[in-house]
């Protein structure tokens, strides 16, 4: 087992030191010297939570497939272990390597519900990066936030350095080989990398528009800085679910989570199309897995895991 970031004498202080010692079943596990991008996924929330998402298992499982990326977790610590690292000056780490995610490529925040926004906060403040996008500078990661909420970005805008829009299987292989071939070539700067980045589909660089504003608040016109940046973002949609990337050996805690069984999802989108649902309007249109594919990985994850349940997951599954 790695060494901990935090001591022995601090895990004892702590409600559930569990949630921070990394090496469940299934972690992934990789020698960060060998890799070129090191990429710290974030759920800023308790582990309990972050634990149960499944995007963030998809995509920890989808870029930890490339030899080239260490994709490692971090989540938001409870209050007991946030008032010590604070006193004791501990960086926020990974779990995987237990290194500081400020010594990171890319921090990904996935953005599930607007509770968490101050979240965010907490996680660049307790990881010792520069909390406004202006004030980072080539030795910092980039901050990349994605989810649901990043449709309507503005709000975090000023602390994230590309908002990701639309479902995460389209364009992260493009914004990862875009960064290593910069940094193979010598000729990477943050703000060459930001401007290039925002030419690749779904990827938004707030940095990079002239926002202004009505009266009442909402937002007049959004104008890019340069000639070759998109006038709009266009979200990123899998067609075909059969063909994106599913972690048939998902990770299993120490810890009782949220989400406490095998997770299927079968199908993404909904039927109803109900005007009031922000799930329905975000994740249309319908798109359903196939179902022989569906019991290889239902089979497949059981084997791996030890779970003995499997939820479906999906809007309206009954339907």
């Amino acid at each position: 087992m790695n060494k901990l970031a935090l001591s022995d004498d601090i895990l004892m202080q702590l409600d559930k030191p569990a949630r921070y010692i990394g090496n469940e079943l299934n972690m992934v596990k990789k020698d960060p010297s060998k890799v070129d991008i090191r990429f710290a996924m974030c759920f800023p929330d308790v582990y309990e939570i972050g634990m149960s998402h499944l995007g963030i298992q998809i995509l920890y499982e989808m870029f930890n497939r490339r030899d080239d990326v260490y994709c490692e977790r971090v989540y938001s610590p409870w209050p007991d272990l946030h008032k010590i690292m604070k006193e004791e000056d501990i960086p926020l780490f990974a779990l995987e390597t237990q290194d500081p995610i400020k010594d990171f490529d890319f921090v990904g925040i996935t953005l599930q519900y607007e509770m968490c926004y101050t979240n965010i906060l907490q996680i660049l403040d307790l990881a010792q990066i520069p909390l406004w996008q202006k004030d980072r500078s080539d030795q910092d990661p980039i901050i990349l936030c994605g989810g649901p909420c990043t449709y309507n970005p503005e709000p975090i805008a000023d602390f994230c350095d590309l908002c990701y829009i639309g479902e995460g299987e389209i364009s992260y292989d493009a914004l990862l080989s875009l960064y290593k071939d910069m940094k193979h070539a010598g000729n990477y700067t943050r703000a060459e990398f930001l401007r290039k980045a925002a030419q690749i589909p779904g990827i938004y660089v707030p940095s990079l528009y002239e926002v202004t504003y009505q009266e009442d608040g909402t937002i007049a016109a959004m104008t890019p800085r340069f000639a070759d940046v998109p006038e709009k973002v266009k979200r990123q949609v899998l067609v075909n679910m059969d063909e994106g990337a599913y972690p048939t050996k998902p990770l299993v805690p120490f810890v009782r989570a949220t989400q406490d069984r095998v997770v299927l999802e079968i199908q993404r989108g909904c039927i109803r199309g109900c005007r009031f649902c922000q799930a329905g309007m975000v994740y249309r249109p319908n798109r359903e897995k196939s179902l022989d594919l569906l019991k290889t990985y239902a089979k497949e994850m059981l084997d791996s895991t030890g779970h003995e349940e499997i939820s479906l997951s999906s809007l309206s599954s009954s339907d």
